[in-house]
């Protein structure tokens, strides 16, 4: 059962309080490039990003927030470190969250003038704890980021906002190792109310990235923690937000895009299978649309999840037979499975 936490708002998004997990990414372009931003953030928009970060690394990066967030159709977060007066821009830039570590800001009149600012605007602040940037002296004393650690840096940042009676206010703890992550944010869960942001930091590439974080993600999410999540590839961020989706579906939280299921072949199947699933999936990924898909490869098991699917393609021996809701419809010969296939589904969307 998801844990119930304090609900804040980042632009028009709800988050925590009972809403549905938020997925977010992080541009990967020069945050001074307007139109190359606003380009990328439109491509994220189409696959289902809700929110979106921009990196500051600098007062030109800041100043250029504010054209970003005109062209932006998704909230925007500025990730800042360090400099306050990068925080203070973000937001006159007009900004819908921070990410920034008052602990790292400096003296305390500078995170209170941060503070100020962001709370006269309504706008929260993401404490955001990274295993590779944990403060010094919680390395000396437990050696190396442990989930003790990095949960103390956590509490430790947000005892400063508390202070400073500010309570809008969002939580990270982020390593790339996927069974620290998970005990840090089952020890943060349990000390704290405010809403959690998931994720498995410098989790690598496509492939590994997607495991660790399927894996990582998919528990703390199935624990019942989770407000909103970053999925962190090293690679283009569109993926970044497939994935997420995909691990939101699998785990019956949320829906976006259809759900495909193919076999994963043997030496019972008659046909060149791998290729026909492959372009199924991606002639049909752009669907936002709640409806199950199969591309199955034998007379074993294809005919059942073919039936018990909305639309689907059982192979045989160089042909296959293709299913709408649990009826065959035709059949078809290998070379145009693929295209039978997409066509009944598009067919069936259009004229629904």
């Amino acid at each position: 059962m998801k844990k119930t936490t304090k609900q804040i708002k980042v632009g028009n998004i709800l988050i925590g309080g009972g809403a549905p997990c938020v997925v977010q990414s992080m541009c990967s372009t020069d945050t001074r490039n307007v139109e190359a931003t606003l380009a990328q953030i439109g491509q994220l928009a189409e696959v289902g990003c809700e929110i979106i970060r921009c990196a500051v690394p600098d007062m030109d990066a800041a100043l250029a927030l504010a054209k970003i967030k005109a062209g932006s159709p998704m909230p925007l977060i500025a990730d800042i470190h360090f400099d306050y007066k990068l925080a203070l821009q973000a937001l006159e830039s007009g900004v819908d969250g921070l990410r920034l570590n008052p602990g790292n800001i400096g003296e305390r009149w500078k995170v209170a003038e941060v503070v100020k600012a962001a709370a006269e605007r309504q706008v929260p602040i993401r404490i955001g704890v990274n295993g590779g940037s944990l403060e010094k002296e919680l390395l000396i004393k437990y050696g190396h980021p442990t989930p003790e650690a990095m949960v103390e840096s956590a509490l430790g940042h947000v005892r400063i906002l508390e202070e400073l009676n500010y309570d809008q206010i969002k939580i990270s703890i982020k390593v790339s190792d996927v069974v620290r992550t998970l005990k840090a944010y089952q020890l943060l869960s349990e000390a704290v109310d405010y809403p959690i942001h998931i994720g498995v930091t410098e989790a690598g590439t496509k492939f590994s990235g997607t495991i660790k974080s399927s894996v990582g993600l998919g528990i703390l999410l199935n624990q019942g923690i989770g407000d909103t999540m970053r999925v962190s590839l090293t690679g283009d961020p569109v993926d970044e937000v497939r994935v997420a989706y995909d691990i939101l579906k699998c785990l019956g939280l949320r829906q976006r895009g259809i759900n495909f299921v193919s076999c994963p072949t043997c030496g019972r199947c008659q046909i060149d299978l791998i290729p026909v699933a492959e372009e199924v999936e991606r002639r049909l990924g752009f669907l936002d649309k709640n409806i199950t898909v199969a591309v199955m490869g034998c007379a074993v098991n294809g005919p059942g999840e073919a039936r018990e699917a909305d639309f689907g393609i059982a192979g045989g021996k160089g042909e296959g037979l293709l299913f709408k809701n649990g009826e065959i419809v035709r059949k078809v010969p290998e070379g145009q499975m693929a295209d039978a296939l997409v066509e009944e589904v598009l067919k069936a969307v259009n004229n629904g």
